[in-house]
């Protein structure tokens, strides 16, 4: 009876430090492998490939600067073999180069811009190369085949100013002191209208925001199929107007 007490005695203390306090960590739990996507085949669009697009946030060479982002979304679907791989309201993300105010008296103001990525609206991400060929700014901005949008001259309103400062002088001077007083507060007018062109710059290059722009693909862009929705048109977003500009 006492050999079996004592036989019995170990095996109670061994269960009892088995259900006290674990001090070591419990195993880690095996995670599932998950099975390497396989990538389709690759699709290319080729250089020269023309896309609408519409500006998401206004372009100013007034407070515009290099390095400063600009986001678009197209307004129409980039067809292949009958089938689409671009969609409408895909999203692409562009940079300015350059960015220059008008002169005082000369010089007329400019940026450049290019695009640099596209996100297809189920996220898939490229890199991108792309430039403006022309855009509809509601003004006289022109484009270049190097992505530089180039603002008005402001010629015809400097020659308005000395104009009219010019014929009010004149009209002062009349009244003060005749024909001879005419002359005097011409050339008086004309150097008031004169240093009023000195001290004024000329119009700003801008795009404002909802302006349409015709875009290029400067490198053939790759795109991997597994990523597509070949038969997705995508959605159109609602365009805001570009604002009302004086001609």
């Amino acid at each position: 009876m006492a050999s079996a007490l004592a036989s019995a005695l170990p095996a109670a203390l061994a269960a009892q430090d088995s259900q006290g306090p674990q001090t070591d960590a419990p195993p880690p739990v095996a995670q599932p492998v998950a099975a390497p996507r396989v990538p389709g085949r690759m699709l290319t669009v080729p250089s020269g490939t023309r896309l609408a697009v519409v500006l998401e946030n206004g372009i100013s060479t007034r407070s515009a600067k290099a390095g400063d982002s600009l986001y678009f979304h197209t307004a129409f679907p980039v067809t292949q073999n009958n089938q689409i791989v671009i969609p409408v309201g895909s999203y692409l993300r562009g940079s300015l180069l350059e960015s220059k105010r008008p002169g005082r008296i000369k010089g007329k103001a400019e940026f450049r811009l290019r695009l640099e990525s596209l996100i297809l609206p189920n996220g898939y991400t490229v890199d991108l190369l792309a430039a403006p060929r022309s855009a509809d700014t509601g003004g006289k901005e022109t484009t270049d085949s190097e992505g530089k949008v180039t603002g008005p001259g402001g010629k015809g309103k400097d020659v308005g100013t000395v104009a009219t400062t010019t014929v009010t002088g004149a009209g002062i001077g009349a009244i003060a002191g005749g024909g001879k007083g005419a002359g005097i507060g011409a050339g008086i007018g004309g150097l008031i209208g004169l240093g009023a062109v000195l001290l004024t710059r000329g119009p700003e290059a801008e795009l404002p925001r909802g302006s349409t722009m015709d875009i290029e693909i400067e490198r053939d862009l790759a795109l991997d199929s597994s990523y597509i929705q070949f038969y997705n048109t995508g959605h159109a977003q609602p365009i805001t107007a570009p604002p009302y500009r004086q001609p």
